[in-house]
């Protein structure tokens, strides 16, 4: 199959995009590579892999996993060579275990501090 494209970044709407970029730098070590204060994007790590960037919105409502009312619309998935220490680090960074846990301990639910589900698993 012809690459026709490749994905370049992913962007999360948050309410502060300084505060949720702070949570993500702290979780993947990236760079800042742009900071204003609508928009801050990430450095992807490793290089040449998927930046990630943050924009404001205004009437930003988080999504309420997995109440369909307010869907999650999209999430990362996170690896970790030590994920016990990788969630007790997100969560001392400002993560919350999600309520609802479906992954069976093959991978474990968070929620980013502007309310964004993110999954933490086991480096493949």
């Amino acid at each position: 199959m012809t690459v026709v494209a490749r994905v370049g970044s992913v962007t999360l709407d948050c309410p502060d995009p300084r505060a949720l970029a702070d949570f993500y730098q702290a979780v993947t070590g990236a760079d800042r590579e742009h900071d204003s204060d609508d928009t801050v994007a990430l450095a992807a790590v490793p290089p040449g892999g998927i930046n990630l960037c943050f924009q404001r919105v205004a009437d930003h409502r988080p999504p309420r996993w997995p109440d369909p009312s307010a869907p999650q619309q999209f999430h990362l998935d996170l690896y970790a060579e030590d994920p016990a220490a990788a969630l007790a680090r997100m969560i001392e960074l400002g993560a919350a275990l999600a309520p609802h846990q479906p992954g069976e301990g093959r991978w474990t639910v968070l929620l980013d501090p502007a309310g964004h589900p993110f999954c933490l698993a086991a480096a493949p």
